[in-house]
């Protein structure tokens, strides 16, 4: 192994780890494989062996095997073999081959793995607001690509009236907005249609282009919003939003009309969730007598006229938070009090619709329940992880479980509580007020998944800012808003490198 030099991690197996390597003397580009040997007294394992045979035929067939590598349909089959939980249209090939993108890509999960400063990624303080940043969101799409025409775009709203936009990889804003009525508090994106939708606290709703900040259409609760979720229902996008005296309000984008609006829980404050394919929506309201609601999505954009929309109320009470099973396309998770008030309890629904002579009826099925531990901080952050994974966030504490109870890790990482968690189908991080994000990378060869502690990416000075409030990401990129002593939040980006366009790969 002295003799090369690794240049990045290609991938991983069920036997052992395949670098891309360097030979120090000769600069000859080679792969390289790490097998791992449990125990040196029972010898090489079988499959091994079978591995460098395979090898010993290729090099006496060296024309055959260059042939076979520079197919199409063999990088092809890799891509979709090695990232077989990504949409095929979130691989976006551009002018590159099959190839580059396998390696490209193969290369940035390294870096993102590894989080070694200057040499894997690139960190920005970007700063423009004047007040307190209360929401970020991605406007970018989710794709990933590697042909030097992705870009990652942030929109953000702050207490001093304006929503923004940024270019996260070259630290700079796009767009600002003229100064708004009222402080704005909420952003979601539609990346698909290049557009933000804003609320400010007085409860007035807007749409803007995200690449020029026009502003496009407008809409005025009566109180305050209370939720805010951007859905792409196959039907076309809507925006659903919670107002405070209880009602939930369904608005086409981009136009902001009414297509319904129906009472959900009387005076009280709710929280939406989406479900993944937009076809439920989950209604609460914190720790109240009153169940939990959900509502079949299709119902609330084609309302008919002296008919409710089509919904059911969960036999639970006391809800504090709730997730969805991001592989499923109807598996819930709610955490609540159980009957005497006294523990927590997770329990997991499915959610189906059944024709019935009435109309469309909702059923749903107990899938599984467990008590949290009595020693365990009532958790203020929950997320979803495939089909039976719940993260939950305790203080400054990470714990996972599955469904049906299993605690699977615990991490304590971060010296003071975690404010915000991002999720995706690669990676955890974490942002706390010790002014760090905490990143954690999945082993999917394993079921369930285990997720690896993997490192920090540090924030400014603590003479300076008071810590992480909120962190999001992107394929390429990690963007976090810190929080300043004087009252200010600026940005703080972290990209990670990757040289596109070679079948190299590796700067």
């Amino acid at each position: 192994m002295d003799q090369y030099c690794i240049l990045g991690r290609i991938g991983e197996g069920a036997h052992g780890i395949v670098f891309k390597a360097k030979h120090v003397e000769t600069g000859e580009i080679v792969a390289l494989k790490k097998v791992a040997l449990r125990r040196l007294e029972d010898g090489i394992p079988n499959q091994a062996l079978r591995e460098i045979k395979a090898l010993q035929e290729i090099e006496d067939n060296q024309h055959v095997w260059n042939e076979v590598s520079g197919t199409k349909e063999l990088w092809r089959q890799l891509c979709l073999r090695r990232w077989s939980s990504c949409k095929t249209s979130q691989m976006t090939l551009g002018t590159q081959t099959w190839k580059e993108y396998y390696l490209c890509r193969s290369e940035l999960e390294f870096r993102m793995e590894c989080g070694r400063p200057e040499k894997d990624f690139i960190c920005k303080a970007i700063a423009g607001h004047t007040g307190e940043i209360d929401e970020l969101a991605y406007i970018s799409t989710k794709e990933c690509r590697f042909d030097g025409q992705e870009k990652s775009m942030v929109c953000t709203v702050s207490s001093d009236s304006t929503v923004r936009a940024w270019d996260v990889q070259e630290g700079t804003e796009i767009w600002s907005s003229p100064l708004q009525p009222a402080a704005l508090v909420n952003v979601v994106t539609f990346p698909r249609l290049q557009l933000a939708i804003t609320v400010d606290e007085r409860g007035l709703i807007k749409v803007w282009g995200a690449e020029n900040g026009w502003e496009q259409a407008s809409f005025r609760l009566p109180t305050f919003s209370s939720a805010l979720q951007a859905c792409e229902h196959p039907e076309g996008p809507f925006l659903l939003v919670a107002c405070a005296e209880g009602f939930l309000y369904a608005l086409t984008v981009p136009q902001l009309q009414l297509r319904s609006r129906t009472r959900v829980f009387p005076s009280s404050p709710t929280s939406l969730l989406c479900s993944p394919d937009c076809q439920w929506v989950f209604a609460s309201t914190q720790n109240s007598d009153l169940g939990p609601k959900v509502f079949h999505t299709r119902s609330l954009l084609c309302l008919v006229e002296g008919e409710p929309p089509v919904s059911t109320t969960l036999p639970i009470w006391l809800t504090s938070r709730a997730c969805w099973a991001p592989d499923e396309t109807a598996r819930l998770m709610v955490t609540h009090r159980n009957d005497n008030g006294m523990q927590l309890v997770i329990t997991t629904y499915e959610l189906r619709t059944k024709q019935s002579r009435e109309g469309v009826d909702v059923v749903v099925q107990q899938m599984a329940s467990f008590l949290l531990p009595s020693s365990m901080i009532p958790p203020h952050l929950m997320k979803g992880h495939g089909s039976q994974v719940i993260l939950l966030v305790s203080g400054s504490e990470l714990a996972l479980f599955t469904i049906h109870g299993v605690q699977l890790a615990a991490f304590q990482d971060h010296q003071r509580p975690i404010t915000s968690m991002w999720v995706d189908q690669s990676r955890v991080i974490t942002a706390s007020f010790d002014l760090s994000l905490r990143v954690y990378v999945w082993n999917k060869e394993t079921k369930p998944p285990v997720l690896k502690s993997c490192y920090h990416l540090l924030g400014g000075s603590h003479r300076w800012a008071s810590g992480f409030t909120h962190v999001e990401g992107d394929s390429m990129s990690i963007v976090g808003v810190e929080a300043r002593n004087i009252g200010t939040s600026i940005l703080r980006s972290y990209c990670f490198k990757v040289q596109r366009g070679s079948d190299d790969c590796i700067n």
